[in-house]
C-alpha cells in the first residue's frame, strides 16, 4: 500500500515539484531521482516528515531501521519526533560492535549489509526507512536483519518508489506482510 494523492498531507505536490530528475546518471538510460532539492528546503523536508510521521500514527513502530546512508536522512529525524530508537543498517565494515551481517543480490553482483546484534530487543515493532524503493533487494535485506534479531517489520516507508523495477512486489514475494508507504511514485 501506497500512501496516494488523495490520502497524503497537502504538501505531497511540495515533495514530488522539489525532486530533481537527472538524465543519464550514474549511467547512460538511467533517469536519477534526485532529493538533495527536499533536504535544501526546510518546507519540503518537513512535509516528507510529516507525512512519515502520519504513517507512524497508525503503525506505531517501537524503533526505525534507518538504511545507509539516505536513509539516515529522514531516519534519524523520524525517530526523534518519534521519541523512539534509530537503529542503523549500514554497509560491511562500519559498525564497530559485533554484527549480525545479510548477503544480498545485485544487478551484478552481491553485496551485504550490517546490524549490531543488540540493537533489537525481541519483539520489536520496526518502521524500514529508505530514500528509493526501486529492486527491493536492500529493503529486503534491511527486514532479514530485523527478523533475525527477533524483531518485526511492521511497515516500510520511502521518499520515492519505482514501482516498474518492482520492489514492492519483491518484498511481498519474501514473505514482507507490512505495509510498502511510498509518498512520490515514477
Amino acid at each position: 500500500m501506497s500512501v496516494t494523492k488523495n490520502e497524503a498531507p497537502p504538501n505531497l505536490e511540495r515533495i514530488e515539484s522539489l525532486i530533481r530528475t537527472i538524465a543519464d546518471f550514474p549511467s547512460p538510460g538511467i533517469l536519477f531521482r534526485d532529493l538533495t532539492p527536499v533536504l535544501a528546503d526546510p518546507a519540503g523536508f518537513e512535509a516528507v516528515l510529516s507525512a512519515f510521521e502520519k504513517i507512524c500514527a497508525a503503525d506505531r513502530p517501537e524503533a526505525i531501521v534507518a538504511i545507509e546512508a539516505r536513509g539516515f536522512l529522514f531516519g534519524a529525524p523520524l525517530a526523534a519526533r518519534l521519541r523512539v530508537p534509530l537503529i542503523p543498517v549500514r554497509k560491511a565494515g562500519k559498525l564497530p560492535f559485533q554484527v549480525r551481517k545479510v548477503s544480498y543480490a545485485l544487478e551484478y553482483g552481491t553485496a551485504e549489509l550490517e546490524m549490531h546484534t543488540d540493537a533489537l530487543a525481541h519483539g520489536t515493532r520496526a518502521l524500514v526507512v529508505d530514500d528509493v524503493l526501486a529492486t527491493g533487494g536492500t529493503a529486503v535485506a534491511a527486514a532479514e536483519l530485523v527478523r533475525s534479531l527477533g524483531g518485526t517489520v511492521s511497515a516500510f516507508a520511502f521518499v520515492v518508489e519505482l514501482p516498474g523495477l518492482g520492489g514492492a512486489a519483491r518484498l511481498r514475494e519474501a514473505g514482507e506482510s507490512g505495509l510498502v508507504h511510498s509518498l512520490v511514485q515514477y
